[in-house]
């Protein structure tokens, strides 16, 4: 078992700037991958297809949508088995519920809370 906290989050104005950490305890084995999903308000899409925003592996190789290149950096700290979402120049389509994501080497899947991110002036 996989235990995810999320933290991070809230309102911020578009062109602002927010943080999401996801720490990750209980059963870690290498090598895994970390990511956030985001999902939209109204979107009534099952939990399994939600969109992944951002993608990393504990090797530190990463993968973003091309809606947030440049914008939106992840990180790894494999220390503590944290990953970080760093949110940068944030537009009103951002907002929506972000939501951590660890995948163990046989591909199981954990899920965090979901946090809040609303981008709104």
């Amino acid at each position: 078992q996989v235990q995810l906290v999320e933290s991070g989050g809230g309102l911020v104005h578009p062109g602002g700037s927010l943080r999401l950490s996801c720490a990750a305890s209980g059963s870690i084995f290498s090598p895994y991958g970390m990511a956030w999903y985001r999902q939209h308000a109204g979107d009534e899409r099952d939990f399994v297809e939600r969109d992944c925003v951002a993608h990393i592996t504990d090797s530190g190789d990463t993968n973003y949508v091309d809606s947030v290149k440049g914008r939106f950096t992840i990180s790894i700290d494999k220390a503590s088995n944290t990953a970080s979402l760093q949110m940068n120049n944030l537009k009103p389509e951002d907002s929506a519920v972000y939501y951590c994501n660890h995948q163990t080497p046989d591909d199981k899947d954990y899920w965090g809370q979901g946090t809040q991110v609303t981008v709104s002036s």
